[in-house]
């Protein structure tokens, strides 16, 4: 009974982790495929969310520093989770290939390549819509992305080629 529980626990918790995973993908590529005009016009239009998302866009680094670290957090809580399931059927070896297997399957599928199809078929809509959430992310996160804004920022200063990491996704 109690391996049944875990199953079907860590069945939904993946389910869970791959939506907020398709959350953090589909935010990142709606927001950032946006014309900063854009965003800049729908703000001065007086839309609430709107001039939200324009205070995210505007530290461009900082906002895909939080996005890429909810959605890191949430991917390794999946491999993590799905590891635990598999290893309670296979033996050590093919229990490594099967969670890899399966985890890069259900990331790329659910949390990565169909979100992203959907955030960029729809960026005017959904970076509206997500800017609330991305910023309440950011303010429980902030202690960890602040950390990761600063470090990155401080590497890429050793970096000989253009520093600014989100500078093609403002072009």
């Amino acid at each position: 009974m109690s391996s049944a529980l875990t199953v079907v626990g860590g069945a939904l918790a993946v389910v869970v982790l791959l939506s907020l995973s398709a959350f953090f993908s589909s935010s990142e590529i709606a927001v950032f495929s946006l014309p900063r005009e854009w965003i800049e016009t729908q703000a001065a239009a007086g839309d609430d969310r709107a001039v939200l998302l324009k205070e995210l866009h505007d530290n461009p680094h900082r906002l895909l520093v939080t996005l890429l670290v909810g959605n890191n957090i949430v991917n390794i809580a999946i491999s993590s989770i799905v590891t635990v399931l598999v290893a309670q059927s296979l033996d050590p070896g093919p229990a490594v290939v099967a969670t890899t297997a399966l985890t890069s399957v259900l990331i790329l599928l659910f949390g990565e390549i169909v979100p992203k199809a959907f955030g960029l078929a729809n960026a005017k809509r959904w970076s509206l819509t997500v800017a609330s959430p991305v910023r309440v992310v950011e303010l429980a996160l902030s202690p960890l992305i602040t950390l990761f804004d600063g470090v990155t920022r401080r590497l890429n200063a050793f970096i000989p080629v253009e520093t600014d990491i989100e500078k093609p996704y403002l072009e």
